[in-house]
């Protein structure tokens, strides 16, 4: 799959995709579309191609997307059978024809969008931002460069859902068990100087299905597009809680 410029601007391969097609208000079982798209571009990433089917080809695909960079997580889906953003998959090294489906083990909305309000209230349910005792300070309130390296890895979190779908154990008790999105939130706060609840914070996570339904089978970090690692994250909390006991 090359591209090939030319004095006359960008002659171009086609890029071959099977697309899960799902529209609850027509009925029917779900399907999988193809569409051929142009390669118009070095670096061509495969929310490039869906734009192109949506702009010239087929106006009803429906998707997620916002900044188009990575950053506000909203174009997750599976990807070849892997999870990740969209944005920042390069067509490049992708087997063709690239299959794409929906997250796995969430309820579709239609074609690749699908209903991450659990998935929301699960992040909701740790109370992802600072709870502190102490008068709120004139100023704001200051950690070592130590403590703020504490929370590396962590807060760079984008809740794309990625990881969490990913997840066999998320898949089999998702009701109860948290999921390793909402827990790598949880252990930013817990490691989070400036936060004066980590003790109850703690409690909360101390479930046989909360926290403890992590395996470790390590899905999350391999699909994570922000090369963080949920498992040392929920691997630090167990420690925690063990070290509290003893």
């Amino acid at each position: 799959m090359t591209i090939r410029l030319s004095g006359v601007g960008i002659v171009s391969d086609m890029i071959h995709l099977q697309i899960y097609r799902y529209d609850p208000e027509k009925g029917g079982e779900p399907t999988m579309q193809s569409f051929e798209v142009p390669l118009t571009k070095p670096g061509m990433k495969l929310l490039d191609a869906l734009n192109h089917i949506k702009w010239n080809l087929d106006g009803t695909l429906t998707y997620r997307r916002s900044c188009g960079e990575g950053v506000c997580g909203s174009d997750g889906m599976n990807i070849n059978g892997v999870n990740g953003l969209a944005c920042i998959t390069p067509i490049a090294g992708l087997k063709q024809p690239i299959k794409i489906r929906p997250l796995p083990s969430m309820g579709v909305i239609r074609d690749l969008v699908v209903d991450m309000e659990h998935f929301f209230d699960q992040y909701r349910s740790i109370r992802p931002w600072l709870q502190s005792e102490t008068p709120v300070p004139e100023h704001e309130r200051l950690q070592t460069p130590e403590d703020r390296a504490e929370i590396d890895g962590s807060y760079e979190c984008v809740l794309c859902g990625c990881c969490t779908t990913s997840c066999p154990s998320w898949w089999w008790n998702g009701d109860r068990f948290l999921g390793p999105a909402a827990l790598l939130q949880a252990d930013r706060w817990i490691r989070d100087s400036r936060d004066e609840m980590a003790g109850e914070r703690l409690d909360q996570l101390e479930d046989a299905f909360k926290l403890y339904r992590c395996h470790q089978i390590m899905n999350c970090m391999e699909c994570c597009p922000k090369d963080l690692n949920p498992t040392k994250a929920i691997d630090h909390i167990k420690r925690t809680l063990l070290a509290r006991k003893s």
